[in-house]
Order: C-alpha cells, then sequence, then structure tokens
C-alpha cells in the first residue's frame, strides 16, 4: 500500500471515529495467535464507515479484508500489506428479539448470540454454543455442530455487495452448503443475520448448550490457540480419524501439532508460525492421501503471504 492510499483511508477513518493501529499484528486478533503485521488495521462500528471505506478501498485500488473474531484465519508471518476492517460496537454487536425471531449484528460472537437466545427462552441454537465465531463469520461459512448448522436456523443476511448495494438475501438464495454459502461466490460482506428459532424453557435451552459445551471440552483441544477444524469432512470419512489412522497424531512442525486430543485440530502449542502451520497442512494431506487416497481440503481462511 503507498503512503498515498494510507493517508486518505486514515483521514476516512478518522472522519468516521474509527480507532487506526498502523502495522498491527494478527497474532493479537486471531484464535490461532499467529500472524504478522497488518498495515492498517481498523475498528470499524458502523455500517456507514464500513461502506465509505470499503467503497475508498475498492477506488484506491487498496487491498482489504473485513474480520470478525478471527477463528478460521491463518494470517501469514510477514503481515498483510492492505487495510484490516475488524467489525466492532456499536452497530456489529446489536441484537433484538421479534417473536420468535432473533437479528444480530455480524460481530455479535456465537457465544453471546447463544447465551441471549438461552434468555429469552429460545431454542434452535445450542449447537453453536461453543463454536469459537461471530454471526457473520457463521453465515459466511455455513457453520455448523453436532448435527446442526446455520442454514437451519438463518431466515435471511443482509449484506454490503462488490458495487456498494445493500441486500437482504433470504431462503434458497443463500445458497447454504458445506462450510459455504453465496457470500464465498459473490464476495458480499455481510452485516447482520436473522435468526428462526422456537419457544422452550430456559432451562432446557440451557441444559442443551452445557451437554454440547461439555462433549466439546472433553473432545477438543480448546486449552490451546487453534482455528478449529483445520479439514472439510471429505464425502464418506472423517478427516480427523483419517489422519489419526495415518499415525500423525501429536506429529510437529515447529510450533504447529496435529492436537493429541483431536488430530481434526492443530494447535499452537507455543511460537507456532503461520510456515509452521502450512507446512504440517501439507505434510498431512500428502501422507492422508498417499496412505488412504482420500483428498482432504483444508477450510481455513488465509491472509497475506
Amino acid at each position: 500500500m503507498t503512503s498515498g492510499q494510507l493517508k486518505q483511508i486514515i483521514s476516512a477513518a478518522n472522519e468516521e471515529d474509527c480507532a487506526v493501529m498502523e502495522n498491527e499484528p494478527m497474532s493479537r486478533h486471531t484464535t490461532f495467535r499467529i500472524g504478522g503485521p497488518a498495515r492498517l488495521f481498523l475498528r470499524v462500528g458502523t455500517e456507514r464507515a464500513l461502506f465509505r471505506l470499503t467503497a475508498l478501498c475498492r477506488e484506491l485500488d487498496a487491498g482489504f479484508f473485513v474480520l470478525g473474531s478471527g477463528s478460521n484465519l491463518l494470517a501469514a508471518d510477514e503481515g498483510y500489506n492492505g487495510v484490516v476492517l475488524h467489525l466492532a460496537p456499536p452497530e456489529f454487536w446489536q441484537c433484538r428479539r421479534e417473536g420468535s425471531e432473533i437479528t444480530a449484528g455480524a460481530a455479535m460472537r456465537l457465544a453471546a448470540l447463544t447465551d441471549f437466545a438461552r434468555e429469552q427462552g429460545l431454542s434452535g441454537l445450542e449447537f453453536a454454543h461453543g463454536i469459537p465465531g461471530s454471526v457473520g463469520g457463521a453465515a459466511f461459512m455455513n457453520a455448523g455442530a453436532y448435527g446442526g448448522e446455520m442454514k437451519q436456523v438463518i431466515l435471511s443476511c443482509r449484506a454490503l455487495l462488490p458495487d456498494g448495494t445493500v441486500q437482504t438475501i433470504a431462503g434458497e438464495s443463500l445458497r447454504f452448503g458445506y462450510r459455504t454459502s453465496v457470500f464465498a461466490e459473490n464476495g458480499g460482506i455481510v452485516l447482520s443475520a436473522r435468526f428462526a428459532l422456537r419457544p422452550d424453557a430456559p432451562e432446557a435451552v440451557e441444559e442443551r448448550m452445557r451437554d454440547y459445551l461439555s462433549r466439546r471440552r472433553s473432545k477438543q483441544p480448546l486449552e490451546y490457540p487453534s482455528a478449529g477444524s483445520v479439514f472439510k469432512r471429505p464425502e464418506g470419512y472423517f478427516a480427523g480419524a483419517l489422519i489419526e489412522q495415518c499415525g500423525l497424531k501429536g506429529v510437529s512442525v515447529g510450533g504447529a501439532q496435529v492436537s493429541e486430543k483431536h488430530a481434526g485440530f492443530i494447535i499452537n502449542r507455543g511460537g507456532a508460525t503461520c510456515a509452521d502451520v502450512c507446512a504440517l497442512v501439507e505434510k498431512i494431506q500428502q501422507t492422508v492421501l498417499r496412505e488412504t487416497g482420500v483428498s482432504l481440503e483444508c477450510e481455513i481462511r488465509r491472509l497475506g503471504g
């Protein structure tokens, strides 16, 4: 990014009351705790600011990335020579109930959303309790666990499209698939999502949430930084089982390790770099393909590099 681009974007960000940070380490903003500096890191708290800054970045041909909770992201060691737009309060954390529906801003954490649903006596989101992501990211990749998926509960999403228009996309037009959605195709930025839930006693909802969280804690390496499940589930198989079958459980490259608790996770044992993770991913893919004939597809998004 040139100094001229930088100056114009910072000026606009200041006018929109965005927090501005230069050369901000992405390791502070990803659940992997990995990543070099973003040239410009902006906390964006209003839709107006987001609309203005994305339009300006496109006008200036400056690369940008919209960040939520950073839970499915691997940032490059050398950083990102562009603009990171981090969705923040107040607007992107708003949440409201209308009957049996909840509308939540894109930056709202799934943990906060599921707690809100429980407090309101609404069921349907229990499966998402414990998923370390935000509403926008969950909609983007149709996040799911324990037989539940976002496509089962999301009615519609408001999104900012690359041409600057805002559209509400609903029903089949969301094109939810396994870890994908229409937003992976059209480049739309999720602003908010509307969820269709059903009434239930808060105590019953909480009991199911506790059950899912207990299962998650017993089977997943939540005590270490990670980006969650690394590979998409290959048809007819489970990635973790294939990796374990190939004797890769516990294998390390630098500070990155295949979790000894769940082979579908790569964890940061301390000081892991993006290069370590990428080398370990490649080692896993090559070994599993050679020994089982199954090709594993990485589902973690990359930034920079």
